[in-house]
């Protein structure tokens, strides 16, 4: 029993209202015993556990950013504790360090957002070693010549039933789209500048590949929207493409649901012609967003420290790499994708970084509806998941932007609008950005709420949001939240005082998803004999064994635990 905590539960209307919460066999229930265990949360605030809809975190690319970059391991290493293992990393924790800190924070589950499927059996057994947290990968699929090949006969259903395997083979949860057609036409020396380029070799452009992938999914039923890293990705001018991007999908949304999510939105919400006349976006994104129901976005909010680029998207980080000079890292996965990785760091007095310092804050403050947009930093993209409490104290105080863009390229804090908004978030829109909606985005019904039936993850932070005004002690907030007083995971307190006391092997969510049995007989015929001319494995060796995970968490289609 958590009892007297002042609760924020924004999924079920709570906010900051003084109650107990019961848990039971790891799930909220509406009572229990007299003899129960009972933590004392008076005064204290009281959220579900955190939920980060897009960080990278494992896999293939991460492990080679750890191999490319010792300096960052040098810098910042965790000691063996009598429970924890040791661990190093910065921007690139460790898989031990990366469970251990999101916990300290109070997260509870995290999506690793970019897999490709033949390295997800590398993804999963790194996921199958971060404790603590609940997690899921997005295998991609926007450069997939399977994918392409279906789309450009315009055989939809083969290319739903072709996802629906990948996802069953790979335990992957969502449909992850990096610079669709763009990251093909790499391989081959180019890029894509535009929806309506042509991919090389296959007759077929980036809008047909994200309206084919958003019919896929909604045929599959698939809980989260198609997650779309947008063409032209760090480059001026590109926020036209990005509200292109969203839009290519709005006649075929359903329901009044999300039907594409665009990540780490501030990369790509720049306006202006070059880099000298960068400028801001995030207005004319917004408004698109304020004005359409199908869309949903996370910030990728930067962070002023030296941190690592990794993305899928290997020509931007190939340009990233010319522009800067840095060491610079690119792959190629055979039919699939491909990835790139470049060091950075992101300077107060530099005129583009204090720029993106801006759109990410504009965006979350412009967009209108809490239950659309959400707190990333794209990690390690804008920077560590450790800033999470320097973002949050940005965002509910207008005192503590402008302390910070005191110490910035005051040329690009002139032509920014963040100076002129006022808005501050409150106890319980933060709740949504980090928890509520990421849970609901995502489709996860026992996540991100604390509500009779949930999942017993819950944060108890030492602070009183009665008493606390966030706009002045900013300061308090940011402390609260770097080290939370309690974390719950699955009814067991595992950290307290911002400690680690208890480590657990968190599950691995994964879909089920399935197409009718005609067309997946039809799929599984030529996806067999393509393996044989485009892959070095066998169909049989790409799939992995629901037993490779750890714990495995299996969602039917249209949501559910299996």
């Amino acid at each position: 029993m958590i009892s007297n905590g002042i609760v924020v539960d924004p999924a079920n209307d709570i906010d900051c209202e003084v109650k107990d919460i019961a848990i039971r066999g790891g799930k909220i229930v509406e009572g229990v015993s007299p003899s129960a265990k009972v933590i004392d949360a008076r005064e204290m605030l009281v959220m579900p556990g955190g939920v980060d809809i897009h960080s990278h975190i494992a896999g293939s690319k991460t492990n080679a950013a750890r191999m490319l970059r010792p300096e960052d391991h040098s810098r910042d290493f965790e000691r063996k504790s009598a429970l924890t293992r040791s661990g190093v990393g910065h921007s690139i924790p460790s898989t031990f360090t990366t469970g251990y800190r999101y916990a300290r924070m109070g997260y509870t589950t995290v999506i690793e957002p970019a897999t490709p499927p033949l390295k997800a059996r590398h993804t999963h057994g790194e996921l199958n070693d971060i404790p603590m947290i609940d997690k899921a990968c997005f295998p991609l699929f926007g450069n997939n010549w399977h994918v392409m090949e279906f789309l450009a006969r315009g055989d939809v259903e083969g290319c739903a039933a072709y996802v629906a395997w990948v996802l069953r083979s790979t335990k992957g949860y969502a449909i992850k789209i990096v610079n669709p057609g763009g990251v093909e036409a790499w391989h081959w020396g180019g890029n894509i500048g535009g929806l309506d380029w042509e991919v090389p070799h296959f007759n077929l452009t980036p809008r047909e590949i994200i309206r084919g992938l958003c019919r896929a999914n909604q045929m599959l039923k698939l809980p989260h929207a198609i997650h779309v890293h947008p063409n032209n990705l760090g480059k001026p001018g590109n926020f036209s493409n990005t509200i292109k991007t969203m839009d290519c999908v709005r006649d075929i949304a359903q329901d009044g649901r999300a039907a594409i999510h665009i990540a780490h939105c501030q990369f790509t919400s720049f306006k202006g012609e070059d880099w000298s006349t960068l400028r801001s976006g995030a207005e004319e994104v917004a408004d698109y967003v304020n004005r359409n129901r199908h869309v949903t976005i996370d910030m990728g909010q930067i962070i002023f420290t030296a941190t690592t680029t990794m993305t899928a998207d290997g020509p931007f980080e190939y340009i990233l790499h010319r522009l800067q000079g840095r060491k610079w890292y690119n792959a190629d996965i055979e039919a699939e994708t491909g990835a790139g990785i470049v060091p950075v760091v992101y300077k107060r007095k530099n005129f583009v970084n204090a720029t993106q310092w801006a759109i990410g804050l504009e965006l979350a403050l412009l967009v209108k509806d809490p239950w659309r947009i959400y707190m990333t930093t794209d990690h390690p993209n804008g920077g560590p998941f450790t800033a999470y409490p320097r973002v949050v104290s940005w965002l509910m105080s207008k005192r503590a932007r402008e302390g910070a863009m005191r110490r910035m390229n005051q040329s690009a804090i002139r032509k920014a609008n963040l100076p002129s908004l006022n808005r501050e978030y409150s106890f319980a829109e933060i709740a949504m950005a980090t928890r509520a909606a990421t849970a609901r985005a995502l489709g996860l019904k026992d996540k991100g709420h604390i509500g009779e039936g949930a999942d017993a993850d819950v944060a108890i932070y030492r602070i009183n949001p009665k008493e606390v005004d966030p706009s002045n002690d900013y300061r308090a907030v940011r402390k609260a939240m770097r080290r939370a007083a309690y974390v719950i995971k699955e009814g067991k307190v595992v950290v307290k005082d911002g400690e680690v006391v208890r480590a657990i092997v968190g599950r691995t969510y994964w879909v089920d998803a399935r197409a009718p049995e005609a067309i997946e007989a039809r799929c599984r015929g030529e996806v067999s004999k393509r393996f044989q001319e485009y892959y070095t494995v066998q169909a049989e060796n790409y799939i992995i064994d629901e037993d490779y995970l750890a714990r495995s968490a299996p969602v039917s289609p249209g949501g559910g635990r299996r």
